[in-house]
């Protein structure tokens, strides 16, 4: 294996001959390519893939690319000069194009297969053969895998073109998914929320596809109409994009027989998502069965703290999973996601979604994730009694971990040293009767204000004098709470920590693609300044357009208030 590149200390990569040095391919080099795929990557049409964890595949160019922007805070990070994203080689790699690459870079990147299964059900019929060889990276495809300052990252093409997981697909991503994709990445960086990071993004300056999409003041639940979209090229960047559902495959293939190598590719995968994501914290001098209980334990508590993260700052993910859900515990694949204003529990962006993926339905779950990924990786304890009893305790306490969790974040989230179950459950019912606006109701709260006018900022129905006092009541229950032995201005500067005064609001978004189509990222880079510093006070003229109630026109408006998977 190559040595990884350790960039000198305040040295920046200003050009793609010093990028191309980064390489450190991990998964193409430790894992197995299925047997049955070409060499060369031209492996572009839907077909099952039978064993084997990537598939070589070369993406597609953009027609026409043309650069829309890149994260220069994740550069930094990164060690990346901002004028790298302008240079015209890495432009065209991260555009879909590895023609121009180089050794140690190679000329083709990689796809993944993964099984499904919702709610701890196993599905195959989103498979078009029926059988699940055909589920997986339809139009990911990762291109690069370098190691900085010790750290591993894999760089991903979303919308790269087709791959043999494609379903007959066109493999395409267009610019509005792209463009929310792109910001929600590292807005979410900026909430401290786990999360997969964005890179680059371009679009397409001839190149569109057709989509399903909302009318101009539609109210309806689906997609009314066909639109041409141009299409475009986000990249993605996390340690690994490894998921629950990726175990879940090879331990399907494991229980099934389906090949002879079945089981030793299940112990692969995860001996890799061990290397990839927790190397850190499991000692691989260890017993193999040993760093399974404490990958368990390690897994359990990221993805319960991830998802009580996700209800601290008002995030919806929509679509939740096993395939969306990343086994290394961050937030990945920003498909149908949303964050909630109008609070209300059952909050649910995707029209597809239903219930089970609402809001306050996420803890639930992240626990049916976490269960599949628990039968997933079982067998490989099956002749270990005592570290198979260990690993099935991890699993049972998820619950009562999740509930710490919660229970934790809402705690902090009110300024308490702890939770307090009554006041939390009066609280619930005050804001869904005042209908408040989530973000706006707690970054107010945060100020510690001893009358509820304060609050009013943030309700978007007027209250009756009943509703006030009630209000009131638990306003004065709550502040003797917080200062009981606390100083009120030192929990008021730890609760603006907690609840970030700008969300993100679709509606102030939407105008941000819909201008990129026209050649215009004029908004876009201002929603990247904004949303970089979601916890800060910021000028005037940004607070009275970002930190405002949502205007009634877009109430159940088709592409705001609710949209569906297209993208």
């Amino acid at each position: 294996m190559a040595h990884p590149f350790k960039l000198p200390s305040k040295t920046y990569v200003t050009n793609f001959d010093e990028f191309v040095q980064l390489a450190d391919y991990s998964l193409m080099d430790n894992l197995n390519a299925d047997p049955n795929a070409r060499c060369d990557g031209d492996d572009h049409r839907a077909r099952q893939v039978f064993s084997g964890h990537f598939v070589p595949v070369t993406p597609t160019p953009l027609a026409e690319p043309e650069y829309i922007t890149h994260s220069s805070t994740f550069f930094n990070e990164l060690g990346l000069s901002d004028e790298l994203a302008q240079d015209e080689d890495f432009r065209r790699v991260f555009s879909a194009d590895l023609s121009v690459a180089c050794a140690p870079m190679r000329q083709v990147g990689w796809a993944t297969g993964y099984a499904l299964s919702i709610y701890g059900t196993e599905y195959t019929q989103q498979c078009p053969f029926g059988t699940g060889n055909g589920y997986g990276d339809g139009r990911a495809i990762s291109v690069f895998e370098t190691v900085i300052n010790d750290q591993r990252w894999e760089m991903q093409l979303k919308g790269g073109g087709q791959t043999p997981y494609c379903r007959g697909a066109d493999g395409r991503a267009v610019l509005r998914s792209s463009v929310r994709e792109f910001l929600a990445q590292e807005f979410m960086q900026a909430l401290r929320v786990p999360t997969s990071r964005s890179l680059t993004l371009y679009v397409s300056k001839s190149e569109t596809v057709t989509r399903p999409w909302y009318s101009q003041n539609s109210r309806s639940t689906d997609p009314d109409i066909l639109v041409d979209n141009p299409v475009a090229i986000s990249t993605r960047v996390a340690p690994s994009f490894l998921r629950v559902g990726q175990l879940e495959l090879f331990a399907r293939r494991a229980r099934s027989n389906a090949h002879i190598k079945a089981f030793e590719e299940l112990h692969m995968i995860v001996a890799h998502l061990i290397e990839r994501e927790y190397k850190n914290e499991i000692d691989q001098s260890f017993a193999f069965a040993e760093q399974l209980v404490e990958l368990a334990m390690l897994f359990r508590q990221r993805l319960t703290s991830l998802v009580a993260n996700w209800i601290r700052v008002g995030y919806c993910q929509g679509n939740f999973n096993s395939d969306n859900c990343a086994a290394g515990g961050l937030t990945l694949d920003y498909g149908p996601f949303g964050f909630c204003e109008i609070f209300d529990t059952d909050f649910q962006p995707w029209t597809g979604g239903g219930k089970h993926f609402s809001f306050f339905n996420q803890p639930a779950a992240a626990e049916a994730n976490y269960h599949m990924f628990w039968t997933a990786v079982r067998p490989l304890l099956a002749e270990d009694t005592e570290a198979l009893e260990q690993f099935d305790q991890v699993r049972r306490g998820f619950a009562k971990e999740m509930q710490k969790q919660i229970q934790e974040m809402w705690a902090t989230k009110l300024g308490l040293a702890e939770f307090n179950s009554k006041l939390f459950t009066k609280l619930l019912g005050l804001m869904e009767r005042s209908e408040v606006d989530y973000t706006i109701f707690f970054r107010e709260l945060s100020h510690i204000p001893d009358d509820i006018s304060a609050l009013k900022k943030s309700f978007y129905v007027n209250t009756s004098q009943e509703l006030d006092e009630q209000w009131q009541s638990w306003l004065n229950s709550w502040r003797d709470l917080v200062s009981n032995g606390y100083d009120s201005s030192t929990v008021s500067t730890k609760m603006k920590q907690t609840n970030p005064k700008y969300t993100w609001r679709e509606w102030l978004v939407v105008p941000a693609y819909q201008q990129a189509a026209q050649g215009d990222y004029t908004l876009i880079n201002e929603l990247q300044e904004v949303l970089s510093y979601p916890y800060d006070e910021q000028s005037k003229e940004i607070e009275d357009k970002y930190y405002r109630l949502k205007p009634k026109e877009y109430f159940n408006a088709g592409g705001v208030s609710h949209y569906s998977c297209s993208s």
